[in-house]
């Protein structure tokens, strides 16, 4: 007898139906279920960001969320970046803050919730504020300048 139980999730604006365990993450929803790999199987601890998408409008670490958690709330993934996170993307463009891209969605998302609490940070501000997403391939000089650019530019 399978412990799989139906779960509606709202993700990107759209209503997804699943099966999913009662301990079954919100990344193992997203990502083997319903196919949105933006959010990235990183340490699946909760210490990298990788996994980070937003949930009502806050960044939460996928990997340590449980699906059935998530069932009536909203739920945006990079697929389905909107707003700042799409002048993020842009941004990190401009500035060449994309290397090999794994910790970028979590990196946009987790900026993006920032932007629209703190519209004009400051280079320290934003350090803070990304703290708890770890790239491994840059000095993150360029990510705080992107993040600082799409703030310029009024991103939220």
């Amino acid at each position: 007898m399978s412990t799989r139980r139906p779960l509606a999730l709202r993700v990107n604006r759209a209503e997804h139906e699943l099966f999913a365990a009662p301990g079954d993450t919100l990344l193992t929803a997203l990502r083997d279920a319903l196919g949105f790999t933006g959010a990235k199987r990183g340490c699946n601890q909760g210490a990298c960001g990788a996994c980070t998408v937003l949930v009502d409008d806050e960044p939460v670490r996928a990997c340590l969320t449980l699906a059935h958690e998530c069932a009536g709330r909203e739920i945006v993934t990079i697929e389905g970046a909107a707003g700042a996170a799409q002048a993020l993307q842009a941004a990190f463009e401009e500035a060449g803050a994309v290397q090999c891209g794994f910790c970028t969605p979590g990196m946009i998302l987790t900026a993006a919730a920032m932007l629209e609490r703190t519209p004009r940070p400051s280079a320290d501000e934003v350090r803070a504020g990304l703290s708890g997403n770890l790239c491994r391939c840059s000095g993150y000089r360029k990510i705080v300048d992107a993040v600082l650019r799409a703030a310029e530019t009024g991103a939220p």
